[in-house]
């Protein structure tokens, strides 16, 4: 579960993104200081320096919308006009799954059979 001191620097990024205002550590703090909010030194400038490489914005919007977010890392949607892939751990659930279901077969644990 995250901190308060985490969620502060999360909302405060929040809102200087959604007010288009660079993420910067004297931003942050400035926000925290407004909001009477008092965090570890270190919180703003690590949430800055994450922020700097990320395009906040087109995250905020995408949440939930990504393809395959069950995990493994493929919660990308493929780029426009490009080739479409196999989908390969859907292909290799449905491997496990056969294989699941023939092995309790031959267990006597069909509900069918």
């Amino acid at each position: 579960m995250p901190s308060n001191d985490e969620l502060a620097c999360v909302y405060a990024a929040l809102i200087l993104m959604d007010d288009e205002v660079p993420i910067t550590v004297e931003k942050i703090s400035t926000i925290l200081k407004a909001a009477s909010v008092t965090v570890e030194p270190y919180w703003p400038g690590l949430f800055a320096k994450a922020a700097s490489g990320l395009d906040l914005r087109a995250i905020v919007c995408n949440v939930g919308s990504g393809v395959g977010t069950g995990g493994g890392g493929g919660g990308s949607a493929p780029a426009p006009g490009s080739a479409p892939t196999a989908d390969a751990p859907a292909a290799e659930e449905k491997k496990e799954e056969s294989a699941a279901e023939e092995s309790d077969d031959d267990m006597g644990f069909s509900l069918f059979g």
